[in-house]
């Protein structure tokens, strides 16, 4: 009988996917990560592990909890706290991803002599020409293809996600089926390890340092008023600015060596070309010629077509066709051709 580990987080969605492999005839084992010392995280959380282990007790397969507060700290939490510090607005669900649940845990995998990895990721795997591609789940609500960008071939290649031709409705459902008692638990939002969702007070409890208060000027340089940190501004912000005018302003770059905040009207967070770096392509070892694909800034945005061009090993520049809003360094660019994942980096 085939193996497979199941990523479960205790959430309806992993254990949904475990229940698909089991029908699917897989011998499952459930896995759940503890990323956060003294579990009071947003996920991951002690009462959460409890769920994993419940939903595990329930469907007859073991279940384990394997630490990696310490590597989760080291690539997830220190590189987070790192990029805001240098003015970025980084992803940690991307980092973690590729650090924690497709390597460590991947690693795992192999120990416990499964030869598939399960996650309740809403994403579809297809091989196709020799290679592995990554695509969209279906549900284009629940879609998270654009945070698993950073996939290699090796990986996808030992990788299922069941719930990629499923929404999310019919997932709550298929769990409500088997009883498992979480088929109506709430989804987890925002930053896991943040729990009150204030990043700059959490940045500066971990570092033990207060981001400096500084000018907040117009694009000409003429002061217009202070700021409260660098850190809790970010680009196309027009809330908690504090600059009074008839003419709204927003957070449109931000100086971090003179510890200054540049205001400007809408029209100035508009931009059409970005570069990014750390590119991962997962259709195509190379770009060979500049390709219209359609590229996302954010997770939760169509995407907008553009030409993107290799210019090294690991960089790409985008021009798009039409202006796009704050362009933030630190989040991620991710190109599609229709439903399949070219690839990805992140924004310079």
């Amino acid at each position: 009988m085939k193996r497979a580990l199941i990523a479960m987080s205790g959430g309806v969605d992993s254990a949904a996917a475990a229940i698909l492999m089991q029908d699917a005839g897989y011998e499952c084992i459930g896995a759940t990560m503890k990323l956060i010392a003294g579990g009071g995280s947003r996920c991951c959380s002690l009462s959460d592990i409890n769920d994993a282990r419940n939903a595990a007790w329930k469907l007859g397969i073991p279940h384990y909890v394997l630490n990696y507060t310490e590597a989760f700290t080291r690539h997830v939490i220190e590189p987070f706290v790192e990029a805001y510090e240098r003015g970025e607005t980084p992803n940690p669900c991307i980092e973690c991803n590729r650090h924690l649940k497709f390597s460590l845990l991947r690693r795992r995998m192999l120990e416990l002599e499964a030869e598939t990895l399960v996650t309740g990721h809403y994403a579809q795997t297809e091989q196709s020409g020799g290679r592995f591609l990554l695509k969209k789940g279906i549900d284009p609500k629940k879609d998270q293809s654009y945070v698993l960008y950073t996939m290699k071939q090796e990986e996808l290649s030992h990788t299922v996600f069941p719930l990629g031709n499923l929404t999310k409705a019919e997932v709550r459902d298929l769990a409500a089926a088997r009883n498992l008692g979480i088929s109506g638990k709430k989804e987890s939002q925002d930053i896991c390890f943040v729990e009150d969702g204030d990043y700059a007070s959490f940045i500066e409890a971990y570092t033990g340092r207060r981001s400096p208060e500084g000018n907040i000027t117009d694009t000409e340089g003429r002061v217009l008023g202070r700021h409260r940190g660098l850190i809790r501004y970010t680009l196309g912000q027009r809330r908690g600015l504090g600059i009074a005018g008839n003419t709204p302003v927003y957070a449109a770059a931000k100086n971090i060596t003179g510890n200054t905040l540049v205001a400007g009207k809408e029209s100035s967070l508009y931009t059409k070309t970005l570069s990014a770096h750390e590119v991962n392509l997962i259709a195509c070892e190379n770009l060979f010629c500049p390709l219209r694909l359609g590229v996302k800034t954010r997770y939760l945005q169509k995407e907008s077509f553009a030409m993107v061009e290799q210019t090294g090993p690991d960089t790409i520049r985008v021009e798009f066709e039409k202006p796009q809003r704050a362009l933030t360094p630190g989040q991620a660019a991710v190109f599609y051709d229709g439903d399949v994942v070219v690839g990805g980096g992140t924004i310079s």
